[in-house]
Protein backbone atom coordinates (compact mmCIF):
# COMPACT_ATOMS: atom_id res chain seq x y z
CA UNK A 1 0.00 0.00 0.00
CA UNK A 2 3.09 2.22 1.01
CA UNK A 3 4.55 1.41 -2.71
CA UNK A 4 1.61 2.36 -4.25
CA UNK A 5 0.96 5.76 -2.42
CA UNK A 6 4.86 6.97 -2.80
CA UNK A 7 3.34 10.26 -3.96
CA UNK A 8 1.70 10.64 -0.36
CA UNK A 9 4.13 12.40 2.00
CA UNK A 10 4.83 10.84 5.37
CA UNK A 11 2.76 12.68 7.28
CA UNK A 12 -0.53 11.94 5.82
CA UNK A 13 0.67 8.51 5.38
CA UNK A 14 0.97 8.49 9.03
CA UNK A 15 -2.33 10.20 9.60
CA UNK A 16 -4.10 7.68 7.01
CA UNK A 17 -2.43 4.87 9.18
CA UNK A 18 -3.44 6.52 12.52
CA UNK A 19 -7.50 7.04 11.23
CA UNK A 20 -7.01 3.20 9.82
CA UNK A 21 -6.10 1.67 13.21
CA UNK A 22 -8.46 3.53 15.00
CA UNK A 23 -11.28 2.29 12.68
CA UNK A 24 -10.17 -1.14 12.82
CA UNK A 25 -10.21 -1.49 16.61
CA UNK A 26 -13.53 0.41 16.83
CA UNK A 27 -15.05 -1.91 14.37
CA UNK A 28 -14.06 -4.81 16.40
CA UNK A 29 -17.01 -4.09 19.14
CA UNK A 30 -19.24 -4.08 16.49
CA UNK A 31 -21.12 -5.77 13.88
CA UNK A 32 -19.66 -5.48 10.49
CA UNK A 33 -22.57 -4.06 7.53
CA UNK A 34 -21.87 -4.87 4.55
CA UNK A 35 -21.33 -2.03 2.56
CA UNK A 36 -22.29 -1.21 -1.60
CA UNK A 37 -18.70 0.74 -2.53
CA UNK A 38 -15.66 -0.11 -0.17
CA UNK A 39 -13.46 2.65 0.85
CA UNK A 40 -11.15 1.80 -2.08
CA UNK A 41 -14.09 2.41 -4.80
CA UNK A 42 -14.68 -1.29 -5.49
CA UNK A 43 -18.43 -2.50 -5.57
CA UNK A 44 -18.78 -5.26 -2.86
CA UNK A 45 -20.91 -7.08 -5.11
CA UNK A 46 -21.15 -10.84 -5.57
CA UNK A 47 -23.04 -11.78 -8.76
CA UNK A 48 -23.72 -15.67 -8.26
CA UNK A 49 -26.04 -18.64 -9.51
CA UNK A 50 -25.17 -16.57 -13.60
CA UNK A 51 -26.69 -19.21 -15.88
CA UNK A 52 -25.81 -17.95 -19.15
CA UNK A 53 -22.05 -17.54 -18.79
CA UNK A 54 -21.59 -17.69 -22.81
CA UNK A 55 -22.22 -13.70 -23.00
CA UNK A 56 -18.86 -13.09 -21.69
CA UNK A 57 -17.34 -15.08 -24.47
CA UNK A 58 -18.97 -12.42 -26.88
CA UNK A 59 -16.77 -9.83 -25.94
CA UNK A 60 -13.32 -11.58 -25.49
CA UNK A 61 -11.83 -8.71 -25.23
CA UNK A 62 -12.80 -6.89 -22.45
CA UNK A 63 -13.41 -10.37 -20.76
CA UNK A 64 -9.84 -10.43 -20.72
CA UNK A 65 -9.08 -6.88 -20.07
CA UNK A 66 -11.10 -7.35 -17.01
CA UNK A 67 -9.38 -10.39 -15.45
CA UNK A 68 -6.50 -10.48 -13.13
CA UNK A 69 -2.87 -9.70 -13.68
CA UNK A 70 -1.93 -13.33 -13.46
CA UNK A 71 -4.94 -14.43 -15.19
CA UNK A 72 -3.67 -12.45 -18.15
CA UNK A 73 -0.55 -13.66 -17.83
CA UNK A 74 -1.24 -17.23 -18.11
CA UNK A 75 -3.54 -16.67 -20.86
CA UNK A 76 -1.37 -14.85 -22.77
CA UNK A 77 1.24 -17.48 -22.20
CA UNK A 78 -1.03 -20.22 -22.82
CA UNK A 79 -1.97 -18.82 -26.29
CA UNK A 80 1.76 -18.60 -27.68
CA UNK A 81 2.40 -21.92 -26.58
CA UNK A 82 -0.37 -23.48 -27.97
CA UNK A 83 0.21 -21.82 -31.18
CA UNK A 84 4.18 -22.88 -31.15
CA UNK A 85 2.81 -26.94 -30.40
CA UNK A 86 0.37 -26.61 -32.71
CA UNK A 87 2.58 -25.40 -35.81
CA UNK A 88 5.42 -27.61 -34.57
CA UNK A 89 2.82 -30.41 -34.65
CA UNK A 90 2.20 -29.59 -38.35
CA UNK A 91 5.75 -28.67 -39.33
CA UNK A 92 7.02 -32.38 -38.12
CA UNK A 93 3.84 -33.91 -40.14
CA UNK A 94 5.16 -32.08 -43.01
CA UNK A 95 8.24 -33.30 -42.28
CA UNK A 96 7.64 -36.99 -42.19
CA UNK A 97 5.12 -37.05 -45.04
CA UNK A 98 7.77 -35.74 -47.73
CA UNK A 99 10.21 -38.34 -46.32
CA UNK A 100 12.67 -35.65 -44.24
CA UNK A 101 12.85 -37.55 -41.23
CA UNK A 102 14.99 -41.19 -42.72
CA UNK A 103 18.16 -40.92 -42.03
CA UNK A 104 20.66 -40.53 -45.54
CA UNK A 105 24.38 -40.11 -45.65
CA UNK A 106 24.40 -36.40 -46.70
CA UNK A 107 27.68 -37.62 -49.29
CA UNK A 108 26.57 -41.07 -50.78
CA UNK A 109 22.62 -40.37 -50.85
CA UNK A 110 21.59 -36.57 -50.16
CA UNK A 111 17.88 -37.68 -51.63
CA UNK A 112 15.14 -35.27 -52.72
CA UNK A 113 15.26 -31.68 -51.39
CA UNK A 114 13.49 -31.02 -48.28
CA UNK A 115 10.37 -29.20 -47.43
CA UNK A 116 12.65 -27.61 -44.59
CA UNK A 117 16.12 -27.90 -44.09
CA UNK A 118 17.60 -29.38 -40.64
CA UNK A 119 14.78 -30.33 -39.51
CA UNK A 120 15.41 -33.85 -38.31
CA UNK A 121 12.76 -34.30 -35.40
CA UNK A 122 10.17 -32.70 -33.41
CA UNK A 123 12.39 -30.60 -31.01
CA UNK A 124 13.70 -29.09 -34.33
CA UNK A 125 10.35 -28.84 -36.08
CA UNK A 126 9.59 -26.71 -32.41
CA UNK A 127 12.43 -24.20 -32.75
CA UNK A 128 11.72 -23.83 -36.45
CA UNK A 129 7.61 -22.70 -35.27
CA UNK A 130 9.01 -20.51 -32.65
CA UNK A 131 11.35 -18.72 -35.56
CA UNK A 132 8.49 -18.22 -38.00
CA UNK A 133 5.94 -17.00 -35.82
CA UNK A 134 8.01 -14.17 -34.01
CA UNK A 135 10.26 -14.03 -36.78
CA UNK A 136 13.52 -14.44 -35.38
CA UNK A 137 15.27 -16.57 -38.65
CA UNK A 138 18.80 -18.12 -37.04
CA UNK A 139 19.52 -18.95 -40.51
CA UNK A 140 20.08 -22.86 -40.11
CA UNK A 141 16.47 -23.33 -41.10
CA UNK A 142 14.36 -22.20 -43.85
CA UNK A 143 11.22 -23.32 -46.22
CA UNK A 144 12.49 -24.60 -49.80
CA UNK A 145 10.16 -24.69 -53.21
CA UNK A 146 9.94 -28.19 -52.26
CA UNK A 147 6.46 -28.26 -51.22
CA UNK A 148 3.71 -25.41 -52.37
CA UNK A 149 2.06 -27.04 -48.36
CA UNK A 150 4.51 -25.47 -46.40
CA UNK A 151 4.65 -21.94 -48.21
CA UNK A 152 0.83 -22.50 -47.27
CA UNK A 153 1.43 -23.33 -43.65
CA UNK A 154 4.20 -20.67 -43.35
CA UNK A 155 1.63 -17.95 -44.50
CA UNK A 156 -0.73 -18.96 -41.96
CA UNK A 157 1.28 -19.50 -39.21
CA UNK A 158 2.49 -15.54 -39.81
CA UNK A 159 -0.75 -14.03 -39.96
CA UNK A 160 -1.91 -16.10 -36.77
CA UNK A 161 0.82 -14.74 -34.79
CA UNK A 162 -0.02 -11.08 -35.94
CA UNK A 163 -3.22 -11.91 -34.36
CA UNK A 164 -2.15 -13.40 -31.23
CA UNK A 165 0.68 -10.59 -31.01
CA UNK A 166 -1.95 -7.51 -31.91
CA UNK A 167 -5.20 -9.34 -29.13
CA UNK A 168 -2.24 -9.48 -26.36
CA UNK A 169 -0.50 -5.86 -26.93
CA UNK A 170 -4.09 -4.30 -26.68
CA UNK A 171 -4.66 -5.95 -24.05
CA UNK A 172 -2.04 -5.03 -22.35
CA UNK A 173 -1.75 -1.37 -22.82
CA UNK A 174 -5.79 -1.27 -22.17
CA UNK A 175 -5.19 -2.71 -18.74
CA UNK A 176 -1.87 -0.48 -18.02
CA UNK A 177 -3.79 2.43 -19.11
CA UNK A 178 -7.27 1.71 -17.29
CA UNK A 179 -9.18 4.77 -15.77
CA UNK A 180 -8.74 3.40 -12.58
CA UNK A 181 -5.30 4.08 -12.34
CA UNK A 182 -5.74 7.33 -12.61
CA UNK A 183 -8.10 7.15 -9.99
CA UNK A 184 -5.08 6.19 -7.15
CA UNK A 185 -4.69 9.61 -7.02
CA UNK A 186 -7.80 10.90 -5.89
CA UNK A 187 -8.03 10.63 -2.52
CA UNK A 188 -11.64 11.44 -0.22
CA UNK A 189 -11.42 12.11 3.92
CA UNK A 190 -11.95 8.94 5.70
CA UNK A 191 -14.71 10.43 7.74
CA UNK A 192 -17.55 12.54 6.60
CA UNK A 193 -18.79 15.47 9.17
CA UNK A 194 -22.54 17.01 9.96
CA UNK A 195 -22.08 20.86 11.06
CA UNK A 196 -24.07 24.18 11.11
CA UNK A 197 -23.39 26.09 7.89
CA UNK A 198 -25.24 29.24 7.29
CA UNK A 199 -27.37 28.37 9.88
CA UNK A 200 -28.53 25.20 8.56
CA UNK A 201 -27.47 21.63 9.03
CA UNK A 202 -24.75 20.34 6.27
CA UNK A 203 -23.37 16.67 5.06
CA UNK A 204 -19.16 17.54 4.35
CA UNK A 205 -16.50 15.86 2.99
CA UNK A 206 -13.25 16.48 1.56
CA UNK A 207 -11.86 15.47 -2.05
CA UNK A 208 -7.89 16.15 -3.60
CA UNK A 209 -6.46 15.26 -6.01
CA UNK A 210 -2.27 14.69 -5.18
CA UNK A 211 -1.12 15.07 -8.87
CA UNK A 212 -0.56 18.32 -10.72
CA UNK A 213 -1.94 17.01 -14.01
CA UNK A 214 -6.10 18.14 -13.69
CA UNK A 215 -9.20 16.40 -14.03
CA UNK A 216 -11.26 18.06 -16.98
CA UNK A 217 -15.20 18.64 -16.34
CA UNK A 218 -14.97 17.12 -13.01
CA UNK A 219 -18.54 16.89 -11.42
CA UNK A 220 -19.46 15.19 -7.97
CA UNK A 221 -22.49 13.02 -7.35
CA UNK A 222 -23.82 11.64 -4.17
CA UNK A 223 -26.28 9.07 -3.68
CA UNK A 224 -27.88 7.31 -0.43
CA UNK A 225 -28.28 4.01 -0.30
CA UNK A 226 -31.08 2.57 1.74
CA UNK A 227 -33.51 0.16 2.62
CA UNK A 228 -36.95 1.38 1.99
CA UNK A 229 -40.79 -0.29 2.20
CA UNK A 230 -43.44 1.04 -0.55
CA UNK A 231 -46.87 1.65 0.35
CA UNK A 232 -48.02 -1.64 -1.03
CA UNK A 233 -45.83 -3.30 1.40
CA UNK A 234 -42.75 -3.63 -1.36
CA UNK A 235 -39.12 -4.13 0.41
CA UNK A 236 -36.48 -2.49 -1.61
CA UNK A 237 -33.39 -3.85 -0.37
CA UNK A 238 -31.31 -1.06 -2.15
CA UNK A 239 -32.60 2.09 -3.45
CA UNK A 240 -30.52 4.76 -4.51
CA UNK A 241 -31.52 8.22 -3.99
CA UNK A 242 -29.46 11.34 -5.44
CA UNK A 243 -28.51 13.83 -3.36
CA UNK A 244 -27.80 17.63 -4.74
CA UNK A 245 -24.34 18.81 -3.35
CA UNK A 246 -24.82 22.21 -3.15
CA UNK A 247 -22.79 24.74 -5.47
CA UNK A 248 -24.02 28.07 -7.05
CA UNK A 249 -24.24 27.13 -9.83
CA UNK A 250 -26.32 24.85 -9.32
CA UNK A 251 -24.56 21.97 -10.95
CA UNK A 252 -22.41 18.58 -9.47
CA UNK A 253 -18.92 20.37 -11.58
CA UNK A 254 -16.20 21.36 -9.48
CA UNK A 255 -12.27 22.25 -10.33
CA UNK A 256 -10.65 20.04 -8.36
CA UNK A 257 -7.13 22.21 -8.86
CA UNK A 258 -6.81 22.29 -4.72
CA UNK A 259 -9.15 19.85 -2.12
CA UNK A 260 -12.10 20.95 -1.72
CA UNK A 261 -14.85 20.32 0.79
CA UNK A 262 -18.11 19.26 -1.14
CA UNK A 263 -21.60 19.82 1.15
CA UNK A 264 -24.62 19.24 0.81
CA UNK A 265 -27.77 21.09 3.08
CA UNK A 266 -29.78 18.81 5.27
CA UNK A 267 -32.98 20.94 3.94
CA UNK A 268 -36.55 19.78 2.67
CA UNK A 269 -36.69 17.03 0.09
CA UNK A 270 -33.23 15.75 1.35
CA UNK A 271 -33.26 11.94 2.24
CA UNK A 272 -31.24 13.15 5.42
CA UNK A 273 -33.67 15.89 6.34
CA UNK A 274 -35.27 13.69 9.12
CA UNK A 275 -31.23 12.76 10.42
CA UNK A 276 -30.56 13.26 13.79
CA UNK A 277 -27.23 13.47 16.22
CA UNK A 278 -29.14 10.07 18.12
CA UNK A 279 -30.36 8.54 15.53
CA UNK A 280 -27.67 8.66 13.12
CA UNK A 281 -26.05 5.86 14.84
CA UNK A 282 -28.66 3.40 14.31
CA UNK A 283 -29.67 4.41 10.51
CA UNK A 284 -29.12 1.91 8.07
CA UNK A 285 -27.61 4.03 5.29
CA UNK A 286 -24.71 4.54 3.14
CA UNK A 287 -23.81 7.51 1.24
CA UNK A 288 -21.97 6.83 -2.33
CA UNK A 289 -19.32 9.38 -3.64
CA UNK A 290 -18.86 9.27 -7.02
CA UNK A 291 -16.44 11.79 -8.84
CA UNK A 292 -15.98 11.53 -12.77
CA UNK A 293 -13.97 13.69 -15.20
CA UNK A 294 -11.70 13.32 -17.92
CA UNK A 295 -7.99 12.99 -17.79
CA UNK A 296 -5.96 15.92 -18.72
CA UNK A 297 -2.92 13.99 -20.26
CA UNK A 298 -4.49 11.16 -22.03
CA UNK A 299 -8.63 12.23 -22.43
CA UNK A 300 -9.80 8.60 -20.95
CA UNK A 301 -12.81 9.09 -18.81
CA UNK A 302 -11.73 8.61 -15.44
CA UNK A 303 -14.29 7.30 -11.97
CA UNK A 304 -13.07 7.41 -8.62
CA UNK A 305 -15.60 6.55 -5.91
CA UNK A 306 -16.02 6.08 -2.36
CA UNK A 307 -18.63 5.55 0.57
CA UNK A 308 -19.04 6.81 3.80
CA UNK A 309 -21.25 4.72 6.37
CA UNK A 310 -23.19 5.96 9.66
CA UNK A 311 -19.55 5.29 11.94
CA UNK A 312 -18.17 7.09 9.39
CA UNK A 313 -20.03 10.43 10.05
CA UNK A 314 -18.91 12.54 12.45
CA UNK A 315 -21.65 14.48 14.04
CA UNK A 316 -20.64 18.45 14.94
CA UNK A 317 -17.52 18.76 13.29
CA UNK A 318 -15.74 20.49 10.62
CA UNK A 319 -12.56 20.17 8.73
CA UNK A 320 -9.59 22.43 9.31
CA UNK A 321 -8.38 24.99 6.74
CA UNK A 322 -5.14 22.98 4.75
CA UNK A 323 -4.15 25.92 2.36
CA UNK A 324 -2.38 28.66 3.16
CA UNK A 325 -0.65 31.86 0.94
CA UNK A 326 3.08 31.38 1.16
CA UNK A 327 5.20 33.17 -1.43
CA UNK A 328 2.31 34.68 -3.66
CA UNK A 329 1.05 30.87 -4.43
CA UNK A 330 -1.23 28.78 -2.55
CA UNK A 331 0.31 26.14 -0.28
CA UNK A 332 -1.74 22.88 0.87
CA UNK A 333 -0.34 20.57 3.56
CA UNK A 334 -2.11 17.30 3.45
CA UNK A 335 -1.17 16.40 6.68
CA UNK A 336 -4.48 17.88 7.82
CA UNK A 337 -6.40 16.32 5.14
CA UNK A 338 -8.53 14.54 7.41
CA UNK A 339 -8.57 16.50 10.85
CA UNK A 340 -12.32 17.70 12.02
CA UNK A 341 -12.38 20.20 14.91
CA UNK A 342 -15.58 20.28 17.37
CA UNK A 343 -18.23 22.79 16.87
CA UNK A 344 -21.25 23.92 18.57
CA UNK A 345 -24.08 22.34 16.98
CA UNK A 346 -27.92 21.56 17.95
CA UNK A 347 -28.19 17.61 18.59
CA UNK A 348 -31.80 17.50 16.27
CA UNK A 349 -32.07 16.98 12.70
CA UNK A 350 -32.85 19.43 10.40
CA UNK A 351 -36.48 18.71 10.21
CA UNK A 352 -36.73 18.83 13.95
CA UNK A 353 -34.91 22.74 14.09
CA UNK A 354 -37.71 23.67 10.95
CA UNK A 355 -40.12 22.54 13.62
CA UNK A 356 -38.98 24.81 16.40
CA UNK A 357 -38.30 27.92 13.86
CA UNK A 358 -41.68 27.55 13.05
CA UNK A 359 -41.30 25.94 9.46
CA UNK A 360 -44.45 23.57 8.32
CA UNK A 361 -44.51 21.35 5.88
CA UNK A 362 -46.25 23.19 3.74
CA UNK A 363 -44.11 25.86 3.54
CA UNK A 364 -45.99 28.25 5.82
CA UNK A 365 -44.11 30.42 8.25
CA UNK A 366 -46.82 30.34 10.95
CA UNK A 367 -45.36 28.91 14.01
CA UNK A 368 -46.44 25.34 14.96
CA UNK A 369 -46.82 23.41 18.16
CA UNK A 370 -43.71 21.34 18.21
CA UNK A 371 -44.13 18.17 20.58
CA UNK A 372 -46.08 20.29 22.77
CA UNK A 373 -43.24 23.07 23.66
CA UNK A 374 -45.96 26.38 22.86
CA UNK A 375 -42.77 28.81 20.82
CA UNK A 376 -44.21 32.37 21.51
CA UNK A 377 -42.55 35.09 18.46
CA UNK A 378 -40.46 37.03 20.89
CA UNK A 379 -39.41 40.03 18.75
CA UNK A 380 -37.04 40.69 16.20
CA UNK A 381 -36.64 37.12 14.76
CA UNK A 382 -36.22 35.16 18.23
CA UNK A 383 -38.75 32.56 19.65
CA UNK A 384 -39.41 31.99 23.74
CA UNK A 385 -41.03 29.05 24.77
CA UNK A 386 -43.73 29.29 27.18
CA UNK A 387 -43.58 28.41 30.60
CA UNK A 388 -39.70 28.16 30.37
CA UNK A 389 -36.24 29.02 29.89
CA UNK A 390 -34.81 30.11 26.47
CA UNK A 391 -33.82 27.10 24.26
CA UNK A 392 -30.69 26.14 23.91
CA UNK A 393 -31.35 23.65 20.52
CA UNK A 394 -32.49 26.79 18.81
CA UNK A 395 -30.19 28.81 17.02
CA UNK A 396 -32.56 31.58 16.78
CA UNK A 397 -31.95 34.22 20.00
CA UNK A 398 -34.90 33.42 22.60
CA UNK A 399 -36.05 36.04 25.10
CA UNK A 400 -37.55 36.40 28.25
CA UNK A 401 -41.74 35.84 28.76
CA UNK A 402 -41.85 39.13 30.82
CA UNK A 403 -42.66 41.43 27.53
CA UNK A 404 -46.43 41.95 27.85
CA UNK A 405 -48.48 40.87 24.73
CA UNK A 406 -50.33 44.32 24.93
CA UNK A 407 -47.52 46.01 23.52
CA UNK A 408 -47.16 43.76 20.46
CA UNK A 409 -50.77 44.21 19.88
CA UNK A 410 -50.94 48.18 20.09
CA UNK A 411 -48.38 47.89 17.84
CA UNK A 412 -50.20 46.48 14.89
CA UNK A 413 -51.95 48.83 12.39
CA UNK A 414 -55.84 48.71 12.20
CA UNK A 415 -56.59 47.02 9.40
CA UNK A 416 -60.19 47.74 6.95
CA UNK A 417 -60.91 45.93 4.44
CA UNK A 418 -60.97 47.13 0.78
CA UNK A 419 -64.87 46.29 0.39
CA UNK A 420 -65.80 48.92 3.25
CA UNK A 421 -63.61 51.64 1.46
CA UNK A 422 -64.74 51.15 -1.93
CA UNK A 423 -68.72 51.67 -0.80
CA UNK A 424 -67.62 54.84 1.23
CA UNK A 425 -66.02 56.59 -2.04
CA UNK A 426 -69.47 55.18 -3.80
CA UNK A 427 -71.50 56.74 -1.64
CA UNK A 428 -69.02 60.32 -1.85
CA UNK A 429 -69.42 60.19 -5.86
CA UNK A 430 -73.43 59.64 -5.44
CA UNK A 431 -73.30 62.65 -2.94
CA UNK A 432 -71.64 65.02 -4.91
CA UNK A 433 -73.86 63.99 -8.42
CA UNK A 434 -76.96 65.04 -6.32
CA UNK A 435 -75.72 68.38 -5.12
Amino acid sequence: MLARKGLLPDGFLLTRLSEDQNQRSRGHSRYQKARFITKSGSCNVAHKNIMEQGRFLQDVFTTMVDLKWQHSFLIFSSAFLCSWMLFAMIWWLLAFAHGDLEPRDPVLDPGPVPCVTAIHSFTSAFLFSIEVQVTIGFGGRMVTEECPLAITVLIVQNILGLIINAVMLGCVFMKTAQANRRAETIIFSRNAVIASRNGRPTFMFRVGDLRKSMIISATVQLQVIRRTVTAEGEVTPVCQLDIQVENPLRSNGIFLVSPLVVSHTLERGSPLYELSAQTLASEDLEILVILEGVVETTGITMQARTSYTPEEIQWGRRFVTIMTEEDGRYCVDYSKFGNTVPVKMSSLSAKELDQTRGVQEGGSSEPVNPQGWGLVRAGRGGFRRGGGRACDASPQPCYDQSEPREAEQRGRKKKVQLEVIGRQMDEDVLGETSD
